[in-house]
C-alpha cells in the first residue's frame, strides 16, 4: 500500500512539473512525462514478480496444461506494454501512431489467444 502511494504522489509531482514547462518549453514536459512513466513502470515490475511468483504455486496444480499459464503471462504483458507505448505516445500529441499501436496490440492478443481457442474447440468436439 506505502508502494502505491509513492507511485501516485510521483506521479502527480511529475505531472506538475511537466504543466510547468508545457508553456515554454513542450519538449521538456513529454521528457519530464516520459521520465516518470518509466518510473512507475519499473515499480510495476516489482508488482509482476510477486505475481510471476504465485502463478509458480498456481502451475503445481495444473497437470500437463501449464502452456495456458504461460499464454495468459503473455497477453498480460503484451497489453501493458502496448497501453504504456501507446500512452506516451498520446502524450507526445501522436494519437494516430498511439492507435496503431493499440491496434497491433489487439491483433497480437488475438493470435496469442489462438492455441486456447483451439483446445477449447477440440474440448467441444470431442463432446459431440
Amino acid at each position: 500500500m506505502s508502494e502505491l502511494i509513492k507511485v501516485g504522489f510521483l506521479g502527480i509531482a511529475g505531472v506538475l512539473l511537466a504543466i510547468q514547462f508545457r508553456g515554454s518549453k513542450p519538449e521538456y514536459a513529454t521528457y519530464i512525462g516520459l521520465a516518470v512513466s518509466i518510473i512507475i513502470f519499473c515499480f510495476s515490475l516489482r508488482q509482476v514478480e510477486i505475481i510471476i511468483g504465485q502463478f509458480a504455486k498456481i502451475k503445481t496444480y495444473l497437470n500437463g496444461t501449464e502452456g495456458y499459464l504461460a499464454i495468459l503471462l503473455k497477453v498480460i504483458g503484451i497489453t501493458y506494454i502496448c497501453e504504456f507505448s501507446s500512452d506516451i505516445c498520446r502524450d507526445a500529441g501522436y494519437q494516430a501512431v498511439a492507435g496503431q499501436i493499440e491496434v497491433l496490440g489487439k491483433l497480437t492478443v488475438m493470435f496469442a489467444g489462438l492455441p486456447i481457442l483451439f483446445a477449447v474447440i477440440e474440448q467441444i468436439q470431442s463432446f459431440l
